[in-house]
């Protein structure tokens, strides 16, 4: 199912087994899934980014309010 959120605050995913990398503030589409979350959106300068992110992680940063789902 896919909703529209929005970033405010450091969400980080991991990119492969590298360093963590922030998902810029700003609008985001997800997609739920039972175990991860995948984040969608475009940068400042118009490029599309995504990340998937386990469910656990997402659940944390939305009740720190760092992700927050229309209709919340």
């Amino acid at each position: 199912m896919s909703h529209h959120a929005t970033i405010r605050g450091e969400v980080c995913f991991r990119a492969g087994d590298g360093v963590l990398m922030p998902v810029p503030d700003g609008d985001v589409d997800i997609e739920i899934a039972d175990d991860s979350v995948t984040l969608s959106w475009l940068d400042g300068e118009g490029n599309a980014g995504s990340a998937a992110i386990p469910r656990d992680e997402f659940e944390r940063y939305r009740s720190e309010g760092k992700i927050r789902v229309d209709a919340d």
